[in-house]
C-alpha cells in the first residue's frame, strides 16, 4: 500500500486507568442526553439585525471550523406568524442554545417567541442554555429596565396580555443564566474563542459516554496519546492506528481526540464509520466523502498538499479502505496526522502503521472479581452460576466496552 512512511517508535504504557463505567445517579439533565437524538451541537438564536453581519459569523464559522454541528436561521418571523413545527425541532435536537442578547433582542417577537420555546426545553433538561450579552447589561435584561423596558411597553400595546408575560418571564430566566459578556472582551474574536472552547470542552465530555457510560482516566489516556501525535512535528505524515477487540471505546476515544486537536490543523476530517461509507460501494466513494466532509481552508486536493491535516477514519475494516485513503492523506503537508481506529489488529500491521494506541478489553478475572464484589459477600459459587457469570463477564465486556489503554 502507497502510505506514507510511518514513525516506528513504540511505548510502553503501563497501569493506565481503566475507561470504567459512568456512574447512574445521573441528573436528569444528563439522562436526557441518552434518550434525545441530537441532529445538532448548537442552535443559535440571534437578532440579525445586531449580529448577524459581525458577532454570529464570525461565532457561526468558528462553530462549523471546528466541526461542531451548528443550526443558524437567517428568517425573522413576521409579527403574527408562529415559529414552524421545523425550527421546535431543531431546538429540540440541539445539545445546547447559544442565545445573543443584543440591544435590539428584546424588541423582536420572533426572538421572544424563540426563547421562549428554547427556555421551556432547557427546563425540561433536554438543552443546555449558553447567554451572551453582546452590548447590554445583563442586569438590565434580567431586571427589564432601560430600554428593555421600553421595548416590552410596545409589545403590551400590541400583543396579548398573557404572550408578553411568558416572553418577560423567559427572559428574566435567561439572564438569570451565568453567560459571557461582551464588554470583557478586547474584540469580538476573543470571545467567540472563549464561547467556542467552552462547547468543545463540553461536547469531548459527551462523546466519551454511550448509553450512560464514561472513559474514566480519559487525562491519562490523553497524555500517552500526546506522545504519539507529536504535534509540534514538522515531518512527514504521521499515521497513527487506534486498536480495541470490540465495544465504543475506540471511536468514542477517536472522537475525543479529534475535537481536543482539531484546532491545530488548517483543515480537519472526521470520517464517521467507514465501514458503512464504502459498504457495497466502490472505494472512490471514500474520497467523495472525504473531500465533502472536510472543514477548514481546503478547497481542492491540490490546496492539501501545503496543509497541516486531521484525518481521523474510524472504524476500518479493510486494507482496501486504507489504500484508497492512502491517495488522500500521501499528498497532506507537513505536521499531518492521520488516525486509524479498527478492531482489526492485523490490518495495522499489514499496512506497515507502527505507531498503535491498543485499547483492551477488562481481563475476565477483573470483570468476574468485579461481579462478586457487586452481588455477593461470599466467595463460594457454584460451578454452574460460575459458568453463568464467565458468560455474564464476557457479555459485558463486549457491550459495555470496559476498556484500559496502554500503547505498543
Amino acid at each position: 500500500m502507497a502510505m506514507a512512511t510511518p514513525h516506528h517508535r513504540c511505548y510502553k504504557i503501563t497501569q493506565l486507568p481503566y475507561f470504567s463505567l459512568y456512574s447512574h445517579r445521573e441528573s436528569n439533565h444528563q439522562m436526557s442526553d441518552t434518550t434525545t437524538f441530537h441532529k445538532f451541537d448548537v442552535f443559535l438564536s440571534f437578532r440579525g439585525l445586531d449580529t448577524r453581519r459581525n458577532l454570529i459569523s464570525f461565532l457561526y464559522n468558528e462553530l462549523i471550523r471546528r466541526n461542531i454541528r451548528t443550526f443558524k436561521d437567517d428568517k425573522e418571523l413576521e409579527r403574527g406568524r408562529r415559529i414552524s413545527p421545523e425550527l421546535v425541532r431543531a431546538i429540540q435536537e440541539s445539545r445546547f442554545a447559544v442565545v445573543v442578547v443584543s440591544v435590539n433582542y428584546a424588541a423582536s417577537p420572533w426572538c421572544l417567541e424563540e426563547l421562549v420555546k428554547i427556555m421551556d426545553f432547557e427546563n425540561k433538561g433536554s438543552i443546555t442554555v449558553m447567554p451572551v450579552f453582546y452590548g447590554v447589561d445583563p442586569c438590565h435584561v434580567r431586571r427589564q429596565i432601560g430600554l428593555v423596558e421600553e421595548q416590552f411597553k410596545k409589545h403590551e400595546d400590541r400583543e396579548d396580555h398573557e404572550k408578553v408575560l411568558s416572553w418577560r418571564q423567559a427572559l428574566t430566566n435567561l439572564a438569570s443564566i451565568s453567560g459571557d459578556c461582551s464588554w470583557k472582551w478586547e474584540d469580538d474574536s476573543k470571545m467567540v474563542d472563549e464561547i467556542t472552547d467552552k462547547i468543545s470542552k463540553r461536547l469531548m465530555i459527551d462523546t466519551t459516554r454511550s448509553n450512560g457510560s464514561d472513559l474514566v482516566g480519559i487525562d491519562a489516556h490523553m497524555k500517552a496519546l500526546h506522545r504519539l501525535l507529536d504535534l509540534n512535528s514538522k515531518k512527514t505524515v504521521r499515521v497513527i492506528g487506534i486498536w480495541a477487540r470490540g465495544g465504543n471505546g475506540r471511536s468514542a476515544l477517536a472522537k475525543f481526540v479529534y475535537q481536543n486537536i482539531c484546532q491545530h490543523f488548517e483543515s480537519h476530517c472526521f470520517l464517521e464509520s467507514v465501514k458503512r461509507i464504502s459498504q457495497d460501494r466502490q472505494m472512490s466513494h471514500l474520497h467523495e466523502e472525504f473531500m465533502i466532509r472536510i472543514q477548514g481552508e481546503c478547497l481542492s486536493k491540490l490546496r492539501l498538499k501545503n496543509q497541516k491535516v486531521l484525518l481521523v477514519a474510524d472504524d476500518v475494516n479493510k486494507l482496501e479502505q486504507l489504500d484508497a485513503l492512502a491517495e488522500d492523506f500521501n499528498c497532506f503537508g507537513p505536521g499531518s496526522i492521520v488516525i486509524i481506529t479498527t478492531q482489526d489488529k492485523q490490518l495495522l500491521i499489514s499496512s506497515g502503521i507502527k505507531l498503535v494506541y491498543e485499547v483492551e478489553l477488562l481481563r475476565f478475572q477483573k470483570v468476574r472479581g468485579l461481579f462478586r464484589q457487586l452481588a455477593f459477600k461470599e466467595r463460594d459459587v457454584s460451578a454452574a452460576f460460575e459458568l453463568a457469570l464467565y458468560r455474564a463477564a464476557n457479555v459485558a465486556m463486549e457491550w459495555l466496552g470496559c476498556l484500559r489503554g496502554r500503547s505498543g
